[in-house]
Order: C-alpha cells, then structure tokens, then sequence
C-alpha cells in the first residue's frame, strides 16, 4: 500500500517522543544515545522512532567514521505548512466575519448588523 508524503509526516508527528526528538535536532545534529537520553526506553524503542522518522524524510542519518549523528529535515514540515494554509485562510475568513458581527453587537445594531 502506498501512502502520500503528507500522510507519512503527519503519522510521524502524531507521537510526542518523535515531536520530541525533532525538536532536539532543531538545535542541531546528535547521536541516537544523545537522542534516547531524555527518554525511559530502550535504545531499540528509539531507534523504531528514528525509522518512523526517517521514513518521513523528517530525519537522515549521516556518516563521520563510526558516528552516525541524525539530523532534522525540515522539507515535510513545509508540505504540512502549505496544506495548512487553505485551512487557515479558511478560518481567518470566519473569524472576521466574527469580529465585524461582535463589532455591530457592541455598536447596538438590531441583528448584530444582520440583514
């Protein structure tokens, strides 16, 4: 079964301990012991994480020697972004015919200044 991009990184952003990871890499590169230790699970829990992660494209996994420091990718995060945006044009649109009918509430009009 194949799944879209968007759906994959949503998926992956439904758990707080890979929130949590992302949001160490934001600061920067680190190791998978460096990413486990704010966490009480096993090194394998993480790892599963990790997988979830790269699969995503949230996260790579580079190469120095035997280190393998894991690293944020932020182009998914721009996908949700986008796909966000017809939803908050959506409610900005509300919430201004909101504020213009609270507006003709508070100015006494009859209706809320409906016709």
């Amino acid at each position: 079964m194949t799944t879209d991009s968007l759906s994959l990184t949503l998926a992956a952003l439904a758990d707080p301990t890979r929130r949590a990871i992302l949001a160490r890499l934001a600061l920067g590169e680190a190791s998978v012991t460096q990413l486990a230790e704010p966490f009480a699970m096993s090194f394998p829990a993480v790892s599963k994480h990790l997988k979830v992660l790269e699969r995503a494209g949230l996260v790579a996994c580079g190469r120095d020697a035997q280190f393998r420091p894991r690293r944020l990718q932020p182009e998914p995060l721009r996908e949700i972004d986008e796909w966000l945006e017809s939803y908050r044009a959506l409610w900005d649109a509300r919430f201004d015919r909101l504020e213009t009918y609270l507006q003709a509430l508070q100015a006494g009009e009859p209706g809320g200044g409906r016709n």
